[in-house]
């Protein structure tokens, strides 16, 4: 078996939420137990943190592996969904899973497959932690793919419970409202077990704090805990000074993760770091600089307010696809200095066109295209859409047609601008 023969079997064979949406959702941990059973519980061999949340699980997750990493540990990061390689989903110390694991992998479970026909994500977290305790890691970092409580990664006893924010996205499997999202989100709250809170809610706060006194787990508000001022910002980095309670501990933090909403992102890592308590987990304020400072050479992070060309003209993608997301998006892009403004934009189908648009500057020429997977909204949709909330552009056939469009149109002064959906970025990067 090949390494792209491996990758047929799983997408042909196993319901893959990324490619279907929610019919590849299950509702239950059933076949997650049975396949924690069937590879002799892989995910208790090493400690683990476990992150829920609706934005900023993947920058968050992305900034406490390259803090571990800068103090030296072997630390497994699992993530989702890819946007090129299915293997970015599983690294150690920023290297992807080798193709050769991926094989051994997929070889050993058809006979599980054929008697519980599990999900493609299912069999993705079972090869995640498998292949953290092969490789003996010494800590994994592990992001629920979708809401929580019925997450196939929450079977796991984790040492310490993140739990990012809460936004409106996947409502019709995880509720209608804040506080059923945040039910959804709090199911990851373990008895015993710390839990962070990035962004408090006041819609929100009583659903966590309610699960965590039921657990007895030790709650904390990031707020409550870490206050942040602005030193310097530009679009490649965020310069800070960190306040714990009402004492300075870091003096002008770098971070080269650097979108707007990476600002809370860095106060829920930062409040983690300060909590997290392990025997075998050592942690000083030096690899926390080094750590934030190198976080993408440390860890392989893409997609998230990456900088494709700092100039001449300036081209920028992001992954953000809900409300709240989007939002920051939108923000974000008036901050940046420019002469005109050129969105590439497309999105999935089970998604609000109006809603996201609607969050985006009207002063932009927009390049609509339809990414090339069976849940891509038809970019001709699209651009009937925008047309009503006042937006200007053309659909294009395909998303390297539209970027091509873009960069063709762009002047030295402009910025560019690609997003909407993971898929679409997928094609560019």
């Amino acid at each position: 078996m090949t390494y792209q023969e491996a990758l047929d079997y799983l997408n042909e064979t196993l319901p893959n939420f990324q490619r279907i949406g929610p019919a590849a959702f299950k509702n239950n941990l059933d076949n997650s137990l049975a396949l924690m059973q069937f590879l002799e519980q892989p995910q208790a061999q090493y400690p683990t943190i476990h992150i829920a949340g609706t934005n900023g699980k993947g920058s968050t997750a992305h900034l406490l592996s390259a803090v571990l990493q800068a103090a030296g540990y072997k630390v497994g990061l699992y993530s989702s969904p890819h946007y090129i390689d299915f293997r970015e989903q599983i690294k150690i110390n920023g290297q992807y899973i080798r193709e050769q694991a991926v094989i051994d992998f997929t070889q050993r479970i058809p006979d599980f497959v054929r008697q519980y026909q599990p999900s493609f994500f299912e069999l993705a977290t079972g090869m995640a932690f498998d292949y953290f305790r092969t490789e003996k890691v010494d800590i994994a970092i592990i992001e629920t793919g979708l809401g929580g409580r019925l997450d196939s990664t929450n079977i796991l006893s984790p040492i310490l419970s993140i739990i990012t924010n809460i936004g409106f996205d996947h409502q019709q499997i995880l509720g209608d409202s804040l506080t059923k999202i945040a039910f959804e989100k709090a199911g990851i709250i373990k008895a015993n077990t710390p839990v962070v809170i990035g962004e408090d809610l006041p819609e929100t706060r009583s659903v966590f704090l309610e699960k965590a006194l039921a657990c007895k787990a030790p709650i904390y508000f990031a707020n409550e805990h870490i206050r942040i001022e602005v030193v310097k910002q530009d679009i490649e980095a965020w310069l800070v000074h960190v306040w714990e309670k009402n004492q300075k501990v870091f003096d002008q933090l770098s971070c080269s993760l650097s979108g707007d909403y990476q600002l809370a992102n860095i106060k829920t890592a930062l409040a983690a770091l300060s909590i997290l308590r392990h025997p075998t987990i050592k942690i000083s304020p030096a690899h926390i600089y080094q750590g934030f400072k190198a976080v993408k050479q440390l860890t392989n992070i893409i997609g998230r307010w990456e900088i494709l060309q700092a100039t001449a003209p300036t081209i920028i993608c992001d992954s953000a696809h809900n409300a709240d997301g989007m939002a920051y998006v939108g923000t974000a892009l008036m901050n940046i200095p420019h002469q005109n403004l050129h969105i590439v934009f497309g999105m999935v189908n089970d998604k609000s066109p109006e809603q996201l648009l609607s969050l985006l500057p009207k002063a932009a020429t927009y390049y609509f295209c339809k990414a090339n997977i069976p849940r891509g909204l038809a970019a001709l949709k699209l651009l009937e859409i925008a047309l009503k909330l006042g937006l200007k552009g053309r659909a294009y056939p395909t998303v390297p047609a539209a970027f091509a469009a873009a960069k063709a149109n762009a002047h030295t002064n402009d910025l560019i601008f690609v997003g909407g959906s993971i898929y679409t970025l997928a094609e560019i990067l």
